[in-house]
């Protein structure tokens, strides 16, 4: 995606109400290139029309949003937006490929602004349900023990990119170039046999990197 075109959009949520709703809030700098009341009408949306970004409701009929991260997470970017605040269901949207996860609640500035995010390929959490992910994921890989084969400078990077960080501020944070933060990416991605930044968030989640 050109950082200066439209982000194409599909939005799929089984109330038209909230579809239209939605759309309004988008503004200028997203184009919706289609729209879908359930799981299997999104899929076959997103393998016509190729969009850049996928804004699903998690619950709809046909599978729900879990459903359409499993097809099409390795085609497209997936944003789950939905009511529920569980752990559980946020836990289950990253297992199956999302790469965001938002609540209806979210300010239509701060939307717009985390859509543009995910939609370059950023992951994006709404930060008190992130928190309770990495604590319950360090929960977990306390019994699992270490298993990453990373250098301390790349674990640093990775804890940032599982809180949610842009390249840029993960750069200003550890006073490195954006660029050498786009290499350390490619470099864990390597190491850790991911092909997928989404894979890389779930990665570090499931192994309490915080």
């Amino acid at each position: 995606m050109s950082d200066l075109s439209a982000v194409r959009v599909v939005v799929a949520d089984d109330h038209p109400i909230w579809r239209s709703g939605l759309k309004a809030d988008l503004g200028p700098n997203f184009h919706v290139v289609g729209e879908a009341g359930d799981a299997d009408e999104a899929i076959d949306l997103v393998r016509s029309a190729t969009p850049d970004l996928v804004v699903c409701d998690l619950h709809m009929p046909n599978g729900g949003g879990l459903k359409v991260a499993r097809a099409c997470g390795d085609d497209t970017r997936i944003v789950m937006l939905t009511v529920s605040e569980q752990e559980r269901d946020l836990l289950d949207a990253v297992a199956a490929g999302a790469n965001g996860y938002l609540v209806k609640s979210t300010p239509p500035d701060e939307l717009r602004r985390e859509l543009w995010r995910a939609a370059r390929g950023e992951p994006v959490f709404s930060p008190a349900l992130a928190s309770l992910v990495l604590g319950e994921f360090r929960r977990m890989a306390r019994a699992a023990g270490p298993t990453q084969p990373l250098s301390a400078r790349e674990r640093e990077v990775l804890q940032y990119v599982a809180r949610g960080h842009t390249y840029r501020e993960i750069g200003e944070q550890l006073f490195i170039a954006e660029k050498t933060v786009e290499n350390h990416v490619r470099n864990i991605l390597g190491k850790l046999h991911l092909n997928r930044r989404q894979e890389l968030v779930r990665y570090a989640l499931e192994h309490g990197i915080e």
